[in-house]
């Protein structure tokens, strides 16, 4: 029955309730659907927590498998016999899509549920998902689950797109407006009109076609995989990969991963900076029994999970280097090719497919300016109903035909709300845009323009956004002798003179060249950049093949099979080789070259092996390596004798060196307490207090130790009793503009915040660097005292980050006095917070609101934030009312970019999917003038919009007072009203540019807002005044006679005509004076020449047309000459419109809006006093609770914590 009237009514009414319902869901799910269990459904409504609405249809797919197989965690062995269900037969599922997630319908527990979560129960243990594989039709079952392995965005036709964009609401009542003045023969303005239209719809066209191009170049990617089915390994596509599948890993055939999958054999280097902004280049290790049976997808995303991120691959990120992990060849996975990994997520379900997820679906622009202006939309409806009502009532008076009654009336609604509204809208954001792209800032979004005005806290990335990319090391401080730091220079020649004397270089420098990852990829060093700068800044040469086999000496030498001690023969390969780039390899030694200094009569040379390495750890926080040290020297020998394995010429030392680096405060615990400097915690501090990064090394000797022996040390054994060697100390520059803009932020009011993935104590040193944190004031980070990051009952402690020793109260985050001296720092508010991701994260799970959101309001620093905590961070900053805007690099703030009002991208291409703005330049100069841009844009599309709401009901009254008399304006007064005084001055209008500098105040983003009301008002009273006057003024006048009109023929001479059309233009040209607004957001209106130079020619030529008209404009504007005193009366009424709205405008509309407001607060104040509220307390008390009020109705949370924060001062 309900589809049947949902049919009729869209029948009866020719398809304007399927509009209607097109617009409104809600009213398509009330006639055509009913509510029913979800077993029958054949739709869903869906409302996502930004409040859009959905209907989805609900789908069948043959499955024919157990329900095991589908919803996998009801059979989870950990689970009590008892809550297990029967595992029953699904012949069918159902499910429905929404924005690529897929959800299916659990029998058990009837809900649908996500397909995202699934994981298998029975991976309990590496063993087991090596051994136990799919047959193929549990993976065609498992096709039906999940699909297809790729991200496939569905792409819209081009006609699809543009029928999507005619039947927008407002571009529908554009085409309507259309016929209706083609049907009342008003062509030209039509046409106008018309062409305006189309070249917007086709502008967004090709914006939007654009942007989808982009988006699927970015998710696309097929390569050839080898995959494991059938107890054999076979070549197919990466499409064809499904949750469980094993695949091999091999930088050369598979570049980029084609899924999420756990590495289980195998190790790899992997750059993950797109999906997860880890910038470094990544390690990744097998996974254990225990990483495998502690996946849980429903409790922890591997995304921002430091635990799985170790052994987790994501999707679309890039293979730099895979090396294998089984070499056996009895072994049924064995493959000397690469590592081998399991498939647990595909398609959209990755952490690729959920970053384009929120690229394609951002959330909804909820800007109050377009809110409001919908809002004033609807009042003016309502106007153009009642002026729609009254003249029907006149022309029935009148007894005019009914074909004409409709075609004036209706002809009333476009006056009123003119279809050329939001193309004029646009006009000052298209400018803006253009403005910008001179300066190589690239814009996506013109909505987010005018959002730029707003912006009151602007959060930065701080590597390569603040400061310079990378780290630089400014030095060496050794331990003895304690001498200041060396340049490379230094270094490199052997400048620096130690007590080591029996080592041929400072072993702190032998440090630095072999205790890192650094491979060579394709003759190119790759690896973490610190450890790059590192070894680069030692100025030594590095040698490694693709098997880890070294050229030179090593490879002759130590790749020999050697006789150790019991007769067991070992492989005594170096992983890689390192020398000074000034000596020479010993392959070149062996063939007669001489290069280098002299050591007596012979050149003596050395190559440090590298023979075992462990990886860096970050719960240990350092790395090792184990290496064994060859000295080679020319003399009198031949090349044949370089073969022989008792060459004279060479010495390999018998033992071995273990160097050590890691932080500082970890490697003091595994060295000797003697040789650690007196001043060790004195030098520490003095460096990390001035945001450097500080690296310790230190070192030990493994005396006589054998092959096998050294092989068989475990970790523990090797990284302890160790001897200090120095601090190695890295600097992050601040970029040369860094400074400059926060002050002028500052200056303007707008809160700057840092967002970073680096260490809590570099970034508060950056902050009070470059002025984002007063440097002098005191810094309080948090520490957990009880429990960790992921338990609910953890607790925390705020303490100064100078150790000081006082605290803050961890619920309020307010601090406690503990002396009277303290006491004017804590009026003064005089304190900053810093966090890292850790407890942002704990604070997000577990605080309560208040602690969290007082928090983020006084917390300047973020950091150790992953990609999703810089996206939870903006929410949530956004959530407290804040404007915000994020500027990042544009690869791992890709979240953040995306959540945040304006994200501006510091990229090299022109555009990026990750923001609506990208700054081709690195300079920080652009977020100012992104926000003096947005300043301008929102100012001006304020005053576009006042304006063309004047012009609509200018034009109003005009046509009402005309209509009480049977008449209306000429068509040809049409034309020049329109099209020589509308369009030109709404296009000219927005070309105003910004102002040089950022104001304080933000311009208002309220239409609805008290200023703003009382001068739209004020200006219609005005202008509707001086229509009333004239029209009456005309018809007292001795030479006044009526006029003939014909309402069917469209020829209205009047005197009524005459004097309201000829008041009217003026009145256009007014208003327009009346709402340019220029400093401090725009410039003066002197410097927008063609728009003065508009505003100057229509004046002149409107009053030519009053004073003295041609024959040909009396004949084509169809007006009748008055007497010389008339006109020249009409002309001074001009001038005194002109004063009187500008006396309004500038002096009597602001005092207005003053006392309104002042008068709502004192009813509000005795509203509170009659109902008993803050009965007693004191006036000024009351008027506070008053504008806490009003800040909470407008969502303006922070203003109410930090007049929280004042009040907490001012008692303390």
């Amino acid at each position: 029955m309900s589809l049947a009237i949902y049919y009729f009514l869209c029948i009866i009414t020719g398809g304007a309730y399927l509009l209607l319902c097109r617009w409104y869901i809600q009213l398509e799910v009330k006639t055509r659907t009913r509510s029913c269990i979800l077993q029958q459904a054949s739709h869903v409504y869906l409302i996502n927590h930004w409040g859009e609405q959905s209907l989805e249809p609900v789908r069948k797919a043959t499955f024919a498998g157990k329900l095991s197989s589908a919803f996998p965690q009801h059979f989870d062995p950990s689970l009590p016999v008892s809550q297990i269900p029967q595992d029953i037969l699904l012949s069918y599922l159902m499910y429905f899509e929404y924005r690529y997630f897929k959800f299916i319908l659990d029998p058990v527990s009837g809900k649908f549920l996500p397909n995202y979560i699934w994981r298998d129960p029975k991976w309990q243990s590496v063993n087991y998902i090596t051994s136990n594989r799919d047959s193929n039709l549990e993976i065609s079952r498992k096709v039906t689950l999940f699909g297809s392995n790729t991200i496939n965005i569905k792409e819209k036709s081009t006609f699809r797109l543009l029928v999507d964009e005619v039947l927008h609401p407002f571009f529908v009542f554009q085409i309507a407006s259309i016929i209706l003045w083609c049907l009342d023969s008003y062509y030209q303005y039509a046409i106008c009109i018309l062409i305006i239209t189309t070249t917007s719809a086709l502008a967004t066209l090709i914006d939007t076609k654009g942007m989808l191009r982009r988006i699927r170049e970015l998710s696309r990617f097929s390569c050839q995989v080898r995959y494991w089915r059938d107890g054999a390994w076979s070549y197919g596509r990466s499409e064809e990969l499904v949750p469980g599948d094993l695949f091999e890993l091999e930088s050369g055939q598979i570049p980029i991963v084609p899924c999420d999958a756990i590495l289980l054999v195998g190790d790899c280097i992997v750059n993950e900076s797109m999906l997860t902004g880890e910038s470094l280049p990544v390690s990744k290790s097998p996974a254990t029994d225990q990483d495998i049976c502690a996946i849980n997808f429903e409790e922890e995303e591997p995304s921002s999970s430091s635990r799985m991120s170790r052994f987790f691959l994501f999707s679309g990120t890039e293979m730099i280097r895979v090396r294998p992990g089984i070499t056996r060849s009895d072994h049924p996975l064995a493959t000397r090719r690469g590592a081998v990994a399991v498939v647990v997520r595909t398609g959209f379900n990755t952490t690729k497919g959920s970053l384009v997820r929120s690229i394609l679906f951002p959330r909804p622009n909820k800007f109050k300016f377009y809110q409001d202006s919908f809002r004033f939309i609807g009042v003016l409806a309502i106007i153009s109903g009642l002026g729609f009502t009254s003249s029907l009532y006149f022309f029935i008076q009148l007894g005019m035909p009914w074909t004409t009654i409709m075609l004036r009336a209706l002809d009333l609604i476009t006056i009123v709300v003119p279809p050329a509204l939001p193309a004029t809208l646009a006009i000052g954001t298209s400018f803006a845009m253009s403005r910008l792209r001179q300066t190589n800032i690239f814009c996506t979004s013109p909505p987010r323009v005018n959002i730029c005005g707003k912006i009151n806290v602007m959060c930065f990335d701080k590597t390569g956004t603040l400061t310079q990319e990378g780290l630089d090391v400014l030095g060496i401080r050794f331990t003895s002798p304690c001498v200041s730091l060396f340049s490379p220079r230094e270094l490199a020649m052997g400048g620096v003179t130690t007590i080591e004397s029996e080592h041929t270089y400072p072993l702190i420098v032998c440090a630095m060249a072999t205790c890192h990852s650094i491979k060579v990829v394709k003759g190119a060093l790759v690896g973490d950049p610190l450890d790059l700068r590192m070894f680069d800044f030692t100025g030594w040469h590095l040698e490694e093949d693709a098997n880890t086999q070294p050229s030179g000496f090593f490879r002759r030498r130590l790749s020999r099979t050697h006789s150790i001690g019991s007769g067991q023969s070992h492989h005594a390969a170096a992983m890689m080789v390192v020398r000074p780039s000034w000596v020479p390899d010993f392959d070149t030694v062996v063939n007669g070259s001489r290069y280098g200094g002299r050591v007596g009569s012979e050149e003596v040379f050395t190559e440090l092996g590298v023979v075992r390495e462990f990886e860096f750890i970050s719960r240990l926080r350092r790395m090792s390596v184990i290496v064994r040290q060859m000295r080679y020297w020319s003399s009198m020998y031949s090349p044949g004798l370089a073969d022989s394995a008792t060459t004279p010429s060479s010495v390999a030392s018998k033992d071995m060196k273990v160097f050590v680096k890691g932080a500082p405060e970890v490697m003091r615990s595994i060295c000797i307490s003697s040789s650690l400097p007196p001043d060790f915690d004195e030098q520490l501090r003095n460096y990390t207090h001035h945001g450097y990064r500080v690296i310790a090394c230190a070192w030990r000797k493994l005396e006589s130790m054998t092959w096998s022996n050294m092989m068989k040390l475990k970790r523990s054994a090797v990284e302890c009793d160790l001897h200090f060697l120095g601090f190695i100390v890295f600097e992050n520059k601040l970029k040369a503009g860094t400074t400059p803009v926060i002050q002028t932020l500052h200056k303007a009011k707008i809160r700057q915040v840092m967002c970073t993935g680096d260490s809590l104590l570099t970034s508060i040193s950056v902050s009070r660097e470059c002025g984002l944190i007063d440097p002098e004031k005191t810094v309080y980070v948090p520490r957990f005292v009880e429990g960790e990051a992921h338990e609910e009952f953890a607790r925390i402690i705020w303490e100064d980050v100078d150790k000081s020793g006082s605290v803050l109260d961890a619920r309020s985050t307010s601090r406690l006095q503990q002396s009277w001296a303290e006491s004017l720092e804590i009026q003064l508010n005089n304190y900053e917070l810093a966090i890292t991701g850790d407890v942002f994260q704990w604070m997000l799970d577990f605080s309560n609101d208040e602690t969290f959101e007082r928090m983020l309001v006084k917390c300047q620093v973020f950091s150790r934030m992953s990609p999703d905590q810089k996206h939870f961070l903006v929410e949530n900053l956004q959530h407290l009312g804040y404007c915000v805007g994020f500027c990042g690099d544009g690869t791992n703030d890709c979240g953040a970019l995306k959540a945040a009002d304006t994200g501006l991208s510091l990229s090299e291409a022109e555009a990026s999917v990750a923001a609506p703005f990208t700054s081709k330049s690195s300079d920080l100069e652009c977020v100012l003038r992104v926000i003096r841009e947005g300043r301008a844009a929102l100012v001006t599309s304020f005053s576009c919009f006042k304006y063309m709401a004047l012009y609509s009901l200018i034009q109003f009254t005009t046509v009402s007072l005309l209509y009480s008399i049977g008449q209306n304006i000429e068509d040809f007064q049409f034309m020049y009203i329109d099209l020589m005084l509308i369009i030109p001055i709404a296009v000219f209008m927005g070309r105003t540019g910004p102002y040089s500098s950022i104001a304080s105040k933000r311009p208002t983003a309220s239409l609805v807002s008290k200023k703003v009301l009382t001068s739209l008002i004020g200006q219609v009273i005005i202008q509707a005044t001086f229509q009333f006057f004239v029209f009456f003024w005309v018809r007292s006048q001795p030479w006044y006679y009526k006029g003939k009109a014909d309402m069917e023929n469209q020829t209205y001479s009047s005197f009524e005509n005459t004097s309201v059309f000829l008041v009217s233009c003026f009145q256009y040209i007014i208003v327009a004076v009346v709402f340019t607004v220029g400093p401090p957001y725009q410039e003066t209106i002197w410097k927008n020449v063609p728009y003065v130079t508009t505003l100057a020619l229509l004046s002149i030529l409107t009053t030519i047309v009053t004073i003295c008209p041609t024959n040909w404009m009396i004949e084509q504007l169809g007006i009748l000459v008055m007497p010389i005193q008339a006109r020249w009366f009409i002309l001074l009424l001009g001038a005194l419109n002109l004063a009187v709205s500008l006396a309004l405008e500038h002096g009597i509309s602001p005092l207005i809006s003053q006392m309104v407001g002042r008068f709502i607060d004192h009813i509000s104040y005795s509203s509170d006093c009659s109902n008993g509220v803050g009965h007693g307390s004191r006036m000024t008390d009351q008027l506070l609770r008053v504008k806490v009020r009003k800040w909470k109705d407008r969502g303006k949370i922070f203003k109410v914590i930090l007049e929280d924060f004042k009040v907490h001062s001012a008692i303390s």
